[in-house]
């Protein structure tokens, strides 16, 4: 049996808030790297994941791009080409939850396109919890070394958090996943960094064993990701954080410009 390209990472999620008070939280999760090139085969190595199917763990292909099941491979590409990054040997990867029993949040998921080994445009696709998303797609300038990470970023365009205005710039850094995962995102406003992101994880192979390891570790992580979310917006809301409240014509799914 040949070895997967795609993996997992077991690690953790910090968010640090600066404005307009100190607040923190890190926890635990574990998370996919998939090569969308070996959906259909993952079910003939794995009995504890499957694809677009009920499992203990599973992923489905409808939580993500159109969210109608369709494959994500060619929603993708075709974001990527809406920006003009149109690679002649396609390759995409994707970072994100999986089911457990069948339920996740993803409020990020990443989608790294590729030309062969060189990594050429990536995909964010944000998630809200009024079941919103939308995506921002940026270029990966070309480097000779792939220790230098990958810097771009975007004006902020869809509502996300009602403690944080719309008026904000993100600036995504990350060096590509390999043995480790090392990404953050710092958000900006008028008086400076509001907010800083991270996620962090170290490479497991994708097989049974190192997902039943992550699911006794964190049983209920994919309820913990979306209690979280509360959980802080109520630390946050009872420390005095101003509200910023959604308008529903900034955060309809829409394309970032």
């Amino acid at each position: 049996m040949s070895e997967l390209r795609s993996c997992l990472y077991r690690g953790r999620i910090m968010h640090h808030r600066r404005l307009p008070f100190e607040h923190r939280f890190v926890y635990r999760v574990f998370s996919l790297l998939l090569d969308l090139d070996e959906l259909p085969i993952l079910g003939r190595h794995l009995r504890l994941l499957s694809v677009d199917r009920p499992n203990l763990l599973s992923f489905h292909q409808r939580d993500h791009g159109p969210r109608d099941g369709s494959p994500l491979l060619p929603w993708a590409l075709e974001r990527l080409a809406e920006k003009g990054i149109v690679p002649e040997r396609p390759r995409i990867r994707l970072l994100c939850f999986p089911r457990i029993l069948g339920y996740v949040f993803d409020p990020l998921s990443i989608y790294f396109g590729y030309d062969g080994e060189r990594l050429v445009g990536v995909v964010y696709e944000v998630k809200n919890t009024f079941g919103e998303q939308t995506t921002y797609v940026l270029p990966a300038a070309p480097r000779h070394d792939l220790r230098i990470p990958v810097a771009h970023g975007c004006p902020k365009s869809f509502y996300v958090s009602p403690f944080i205005p719309m008026q904000a710039h993100y600036a995504f850094r990350f060096r590509e996943p390999g043995e480790r995962l090392a990404f953050a995102i710092r958000e900006t406003v008028a008086e400076g960094t509001q907010l800083v992101a991270s996620h962090t994880g170290e490479r497991r192979p994708l097989e049974d064993r190192e997902l039943l390891r992550c699911l006794l570790r964190d049983p209920l992580m994919t309820l913990k990701v979306i209690g979280g979310i509360h959980w802080e917006a109520a630390r946050l809301w009872l420390k005095g954080a101003p509200y910023f409240p959604r308008e529903v014509e900034t955060s309809k799914p829409r394309a970032a410009p």
